[in-house]
């Protein structure tokens, strides 16, 4: 393909993924889910050391639209979720996708921060009411929850 036919979005994409892989952020991962479609990356988050989510091994599907990186993308997680921020279909309610984005972010910023919601979730915007609750009201019962997905995650 011709440089002059390549949309910003393509030329930002490309960039966005020869950043990631000549320095991938601390415990993430991603790309094109093929070769002849930028628009649509595989992304995998470990879970944090000394959480509840370690060891496990979560996968996202993230979706560029031909306005990015003026307008985020869409993040689901394709792995099986319980967290206040994430709804049951596996997408993400993160301020930095929606109102607090900016062209400055990257896939690799996007990823670390996804990350430390994990384990730093915002359970007064909560997504998944049931996770919420017990993240304020039952600690330990959440963490136990969260180390069996762990866990089931690795299956």
């Amino acid at each position: 393909m011709a440089a002059s036919s390549q949309s910003a979005a393509q030329l930002r994409l490309m960039s966005d993924l020869k950043s990631i892989r000549q320095s991938p952020p601390e415990g993430c991962s991603a790309s094109p889910h093929s070769d002849d479609n930028l628009f649509v990356w595989n992304a995998t988050i470990f879970g944090p050391d000394e959480t509840p989510w370690e060891g496990g091994i979560f996968s996202l599907r993230i979706t560029f639209g031909e306005h990015y990186p003026e307008k985020p993308p869409r993040v689901r997680f394709t792995t099986d979720m319980f967290h206040p921020n994430v709804y049951t279909d596996g997408t993400l309610c993160l301020d930095l996708l929606q109102d607090q984005w900016s062209p400055c972010h990257n896939v690799s910023s996007l990823l670390t921060s996804i990350q430390s919601l994990l384990t730093d979730p915002n359970p007064a915007s909560p997504a998944n009411p049931d996770a919420a609750q017990l993240y304020q009201n039952d600690r330990p019962a959440y963490d136990q929850r969260v180390r069996r997905l762990s866990r089931k995650s690795l299956e």
